[in-house]
């Protein structure tokens, strides 16, 4: 398991498994087709969080990640398809209410969310303002800078607008409580060699709410 059990990722992909779904038997949750199922997963780590903060309250503020207590880190891509284009409205409000409370909780009992997105608007992202890290790769518009890295960010050297198609990878960070952007290029890994590093680490548990036993081929 990641990190030797004191790491686990559940992921959500909204697109059938299309982006992660290489990399699933790394995960111990993974949702790609049912959005029930995605729905439950976050409610499932709302629960492990507000858990946590029963247990550690008056102990300490800060959760230390063992075997028995991981990290969790809830890894969602095109995240848009749960906030915004869904049309269940009920999946979709539990999806929000939970995000909600996991962005505004979770990260002191360790339970982190990464989530990643298109369309930056507020209307698709009604709690943009909860991710305290952001990252902005190639964006279309000079507008799109501040939406995704917070007012300002453009002015404070952040031109993701003006990243060239030839430089894929590239893009600005702004951290918690460091309003000045940072340039970084991402590296690009293979889907075969991810799908080498799955086989052989491979802690898969649920997929899309069904247990799984065994290894994955």
């Amino acid at each position: 398991m990641c990190g030797r059990g004191r790491v686990q990722l559940w992921a959500i992909d909204p697109k059938g498994g299309m982006e992660l779904g290489a990399g699933a038997p790394l995960f111990t949750r993974f949702a790609c087709r049912d959005f029930t199922a995605m729905a439950a997963m976050l409610e499932e780590a709302v629960a492990v969080a507000q858990e946590r903060a029963d247990r550690l309250r008056g102990r300490t503020r800060q959760h230390l990640p063992s075997q028995s207590e991981p990290l969790i880190v809830v890894v969602i891509d095109e995240l848009a398809s749960l906030t915004a284009y869904l049309t269940d409205r009920h999946t979709k409000d539990r999806i929000k209410a939970a995000l909600s409370l996991l962005l505004s909780q979770g990260r002191a009992v360790g339970v982190h969310v990464v989530a990643a997105l298109q369309d930056p608007r507020k209307e698709v992202l009604p709690f943009r303002d909860l991710f305290p890290t952001r990252i902005g790769l190639r964006l279309s518009e000079p507008a799109q800078v501040d939406l995704v890295l917070g007012d300002g960010a453009r002015d404070r050297g952040a031109l993701c607008d003006r990243i060239p198609r030839s430089t894929p990878g590239v893009g600005f960070v702004v951290l918690d409580g460091n309003p000045t952007p940072m340039r970084v290029r991402f590296g690009y890994l293979h889907d075969d060699d991810i799908t080498v590093m799955a086989r052989e680490y491979d802690p898969l548990r649920v997929i899309d709410g069904q247990v799984i036993e065994g290894q994955l081929a």
